[in-house]
This record gives C-alpha cells, sequence and structure tokens, in this order.
C-alpha cells in the first residue's frame, strides 16, 4: 500500500506519516486522511535509552503515538481514517529498536478520530487496545501552562527530508518553543493558532519527519514529570531553516480527549 509522505518543508504540506519503504510495519494498517506536513522522526536525534521513554509506541501504519491510558494510545488524527471498530492497526512498545524479540505487541479494538477533523487543525485520536499494556503513562496538558521553554519529541520517522531512511531505532531531540507571529512568518493563514503549536530552530537542522506523525511532543512539569504539550501533526518539509514544526496543541483538547478515552 502507498502511502502519503508526511513531512513539513516542502512546496507542499503533507502530513508526517511514513512513506512506504520506510521503517513503518504498514500491514493491513490504517492510511493517514490528508497529505500535510509533519515533523521529522527526530532529524538531528540521538538514540534515546532504553526505558528513557516508556510511553512511546510506534503503530503499524508509519505513525508514532504515546500511552495515554494503558489500553488507549493518543496518536494523530491523519493517522488514521474515522472513527470506530478497528482491529488491523498492530501496535509495538517497550522497546527502542523496532525489531527486538523483546518487543510487546497488541492489536487494536477501535479508534476515535477527533470529532470534526477535515485536515485542518483538531489532529488527534484515540486508540483503543485489545489488552492493556503494563507501562507508565504520559499525563496530557490540561492548561497552557508548559506550552513553552524547550520541549524533547522522539521516533521512528525519517531522519532526512528526502525520505526511506525511517530508524529502526527510537531517536530524540530537544526543540524551541516558537511564538504564532513568527511561526505565521512562513506559515501565514495555514496555522491555526488555538489548535496548533509551533518548534523549531531558526537554523532548522533538528526537527521532526515522515513517520513521526502521531509522537508527542513533551517536556517537565514542575514535578519533574514528563507531560506532553504536542503532538506531532504537520511541516513544511523537515528541518528547513526559519521552517518550524507544526504540533497538535494538546491542551485545547485535552477535556474532549479524556471524555473520549472514557467512552472507548
Amino acid at each position: 500500500m502507498t502511502h502519503i509522505a508526511p513531512r513539513r518543508r516542502g512546496l507542499t504540506a503533507v502530513k508526517r506519516v511514513a512513506a512506504a519503504g520506510a521503517v513503518a510495519l504498514a500491514v493491513a494498517s490504517l492510511e493517514p486522511v490528508t497529505a500535510q506536513a509533519a515533523p521529522v522522526p527526530v532529524v538531528g536525534g540521538t538514540p534515546a535509552a532504553q526505558n528513557e521513554f516508556p510511553f512511546m509506541v510506534h503503530l503499524s501504519m508509519g505513525c508514532g503515538g504515546a500511552l495515554y491510558k494503558k489500553d488507549v494510545v493518543l496518536t494523530a488524527a491523519h493517522c488514521v481514517r474515522g472513527s470506530g471498530n478497528n482491529t488491523r492497526i498492530t501496535v509495538t512498545a517497550g522497546v527502542n529498536e523496532l525489531n527486538s524479540s523483546s518487543a510487546i505487541k497488541v492489536r487494536s479494538t477501535k479508534v476515535k478520530q477527533a470529532p470534526g477533523y477535515d485536515g485542518t487543525g483538531k489532529d488527534w485520536a484515540l486508540i483503543k487496545l485489545a489488552r492493556p499494556i503494563n507501562l507508565p503513562t504520559l499525563k496530557i496538558a490540561t492548561n497552557t501552562r508548559y506550552n513553552r521553554g524547550v520541549f524533547t519529541v522522539a521516533g521512528w520517522g525519517d531522519t532526512k527530508e528526502d525520505g526511506g531512511t525511517g530508524s529502526n531505532k527510537l531517536l530524540k531531540a530537544t526543540v524551541p518553543y516558537v511564538p504564532d507571529s513568527q511561526c505565521k512568518w512562513h506559515y501565514g493563514n495555514r496555522l491555526t493558532p488555538k489548535d496548533e503549536l509551533c518548534a523549531g530552530y531558526p537554523q532548522g537542522g533538528v526537527d521532526t519527519c515522515q513517520g513521526d506523525s502521531g509522537g508527542p511532543m513533551f517536556r517537565k512539569d514542575d514535578a519533574d514529570r514528563w507531560i506532553q504539550v504536542g503532538i506531532v501533526s504537520w511541516g513544511d518539509g523537515c528541518a528547513r531553516p526559519g521552517v518550524p514544526g507544526i504540533y497538535t496543541q494538546v491542551s485545547t483538547f485535552a477535556s474532549v480527549i479524556s471524555r473520549a478515552a472514557s467512552a472507548l
């Protein structure tokens, strides 16, 4: 099956879903609904230590995600096709290397895509698992308090914009917050400020990319615990100078995500 190359830095914005041939277990899985740029799976990243981010998961359609509950994964809306019963997604967890013999693999049972998602903003979705995964979960921000500063991103996506360079090992990087006013210098009205956060370096070089879609952008809270503030969504190309990555602003949707997860 063919996947739309997700990335952000280009003439056209593309969601960051793994392209065909990338390190994605893309067998009998859902495809992204629309094409829009996505952040690099960590272009300019370094290998994460085993168990450094135990809440990270890889999805068989070539996206990332995080354990919101032990039996619910939070990912991007563009990684799935609508809501309803779905047993075609395989979630890989508990390892940094995707081909590790100790990987935990669990099938999906249901999917909940953000209500009203049309390819612009509202880029979140939940995946219900057939059984709980006994690993730490990642709490999400419920207000804008942590939507500034320096964030961590992680994923198995492409390591350069040209595609086909997905990593079998989990990579990590840090990216600084970019104010909406500055982000709009490049994206203009394509940015949905209340739904999205921007992050990246003015000089480029570090970013999420194809295959990183749906993965979390997170930082430490006041109690020194990880908290998710964003979801890898889209962007023009990957790690280009002056072109930040765009992430779903989790705090905007925290209450509806909580209700949706309880109803799965």
